[in-house]
């Protein structure tokens, strides 16, 4: 079973995250930021993962640290859930347009992390989360989930469907990506022969 559960406990925040990578696309999400909750909702129901996320934060200071640290724990559960990455087919990619909006994402599962985020994002907030936390949030996962990222969003105006593309993106590039691949027989889509390790 490709599962996996992570908590995370600092000054900051309180964060569990349980998750199944061969779910069913089932979220349930508390994070004390309503637009958030709704992302990872989508997230969840894209990509088929039953995902479970707890969090508390301080967001009395700003939402800044929730935002981040569940993108940390996420991560962090979705690289455990894979264990040594063998037997998935690690690439790919998602084109999602949302009415005027059109987002392009790629992702290689490769335990190499790196986020590429060439999405401007119009409004400064949405509802009252700062959208230049949704860079952090995507930062805080690549690197946690062991993930190169990239996310282009091609065209846009309206703030909301440009964030919604780039989660739904990615959760529809996970999905192919970590879905397994039958001719491998359990092996590697590596040249190196392992995924444990940079390859």
């Amino acid at each position: 079973m490709r599962t996996a559960i992570v908590e995370r406990k600092t000054r900051e925040t309180d964060i569990t995250v349980s998750l199944d990578l061969d779910g069913s696309g089932e979220g349930d999400i508390e994070t004390g930021i309503g637009f958030l909750d709704h992302m990872l909702d989508s997230f969840a129901r894209h990509s088929m993962i039953d995902l479970k996320v707890r969090a508390e934060g301080d967001l009395h200071v700003d939402y800044h640290h929730t935002t981040e640290d569940t993108g940390i724990v996420i991560g962090q559960a979705v690289k455990k859930a894979l264990g040594d990455f063998a037997g998935i087919t690690r690439f790919g990619a998602a084109t999602i347009p949302m009415d005027e909006t059109l987002t392009r994402v790629a992702i290689d599962v490769s335990n190499r992390p790196y986020l590429i985020w060439k999405v401007n994002i119009p409004k400064p907030k949405l509802g009252e989360m700062d959208t230049e936390l949704f860079k952090e949030w995507f930062q805080a996962f690549a690197q946690n989930a062991g993930i190169c990222l990239h996310v282009e969003n091609l065209y846009g105006e309206n703030s909301h469907h440009i964030v919604e593309t780039c989660f739904k993106g990615l959760a529809r590039a996970l999905r192919q990506a970590v879905a397994p691949d039958e001719r491998l027989e359990g092996g590697v889509a590596s040249t190196k022969g392992s995924l444990s390790e940079k390859a």
